[in-house]
C-alpha cells in the first residue's frame, strides 16, 4: 500500500504491507533509486512481517524542496527518517539498507541501538575495504580536484545509460531485471530540479567515511544480529566491503551472490527465504 505522510513539513510517500502486530521491517533504499528497488521482497514478506519503505525526500515519489529549502545531506536525510519512525510510533525494528541506505541506518542505528532488533545489509557499505570500482574512481577525481571530470560522472550515473549500468553490470542473469526497474529511477532523476537535490548529496558523500569508525566500534560494542547480503560484481562496494563486517561481528551471516549493485532484482525469492530463516 502506498501511503504519504508530512515530515518537518516534506510530504514522505511510503510503502506498507503486513499486519502492524508483527515484526517490522525498515527498509531504506540507494542511489538512483527509492522503495520501488524493495517491491518483490516487501511482496514475499508481506504475509509474515510489518515492512515499511520509505522514500527520502528528492527520491521516489517524496517530495523535493529545492536545495535553499531543504539541506541535502546524510545527516539530515538520516534526521528525517529519524522523524518518519518518531511519527509512525515505530518501537522496535530490523533494519534492511542498500547503498545510500547504509549511512542513512548507520547513523540513526548507532543512535538508537536499543531499537534494532537486527540488521539486513544489501550492498551499504562501512568499510574502506569495500570500495570498487566506481567508488575509486571517484575518489581518483575526487583527489586530483577534478571537478570536471566528476561531474560528467555524477551525471552519467543520473542517465538513462548509467543507471541501466547499474543494475545490470555483473548480473548473471540480466533477463530477469525488469527494464521497468531503470525506467522508473531515470523518470524519477529527469524531474525539474532533481540534477541539483542529487548533486548536493553525491558531493555530501564524503562525509560518510570519518563515521565509519563510529559505526564500527557500535557493531562491535552492540554485535546486533545482522544478515549480510551482497552482489560481488558491484562496481561501488566490492566483495571484500561485505566480508569485512566479520571484522566487527562475532556471529554475522554473509552469502554472497553474483550480481550487481541491484541483486534484489535477481535474487528476491532467495533473499526473503534467508530474511526469514534470520527472523525466526
Amino acid at each position: 500500500m502506498n501511503k504519504k505522510i508530512k515530515i518537518n513539513g516534506i510530504e514522505i510517500s511510503y510503502r506498507e504491507a503486513g499486519e502492524q502486530n508483527k515484526e517490522t521491517i525498515l527498509l531504506l533504499h540507494g542511489f538512483p533509486s527509492s522503495s520501488h528497488m524493495y517491491r518483490d521482497i516487501i511482496e514475499l514478506l508481506s504475509g509474515h512481517y510489518h515492512l515499511i519503505a520509505p522514500d527520502y525526500p528528492g527520491f521516489g515519489l517524496s517530495e523535493a524542496p529545492s536545495i535553499d529549502k531543504f539541506e541535502y545531506t546524510f545527516e539530515n536525510i538520516s534526521k528525517t527518517i529519524e522523524a518518519f519512525i518518531d511519527t509512525l510510533k515505530i518501537p522496535s525494528f530490523y533494519l534492511m539498507m542498500q547503498d545510500y541506505g547504509g549511512p542513512i541506518g548507520f547513523r540513526i542505528a548507532s543512535k538508537r541501538p536499543q531499537h534494532i532488533k537486527g540488521l539486513i545489509i544489501q550492498n551499504a557499505n562501512m568499510y574502506m575495504e569495500g570500495m570498487g570500482e566506481w567508488a575509486k574512481k571517484i575518489g581518483e577525481y575526487q583527489k586530483a580536484n577534478n571537478l570536471e571530470g566528476l561531474n560528467n560522472f555524477k551525471n552519467y550515473l543520473m542517465s538513462l545509460e548509467g543507471i541501466k549500468e547499474q543494475y545490470l553490470s555483473g548480473s548473471k542473469h540480466p533477463e530477469k531485471i525488469d527494464p521497468i526497474s531503470y525506467t522508473t529511477d531515470t523518470k524519477f532523476m529527469e524531474k525539474a530540479g532533481i540534477n541539483e537535490v542529487q548533486t548536493a548529496l553525491f558531493y555530501n558523500y564524503g562525509t560518510n567515511f570519518p563515521k565509519y569508525p563510529e559505526w564500527q566500534n557500535y557493531l562491535k560494542e552492540h554485535q546486533p544480529k545482522t544478515l549480510v547480503v551482497w552482489g560481488e560484481n558491484d562496481k561501488f562496494f566490492s566483495n571484500p566491503g561485505g566480508a569485512a563486517y566479520n571484522k566487527d561481528l562475532d556471529n554475522a551471516a554473509i552469502h554472497f551472490f553474483e550480481g550487481g549493485h541491484f541483486m534484489l532484482e535477481e535474487y528476491s525469492d532467495e533473499v526473503a527465504e534467508l530474511i526469514k530463516e534470520f527472523i525466526k
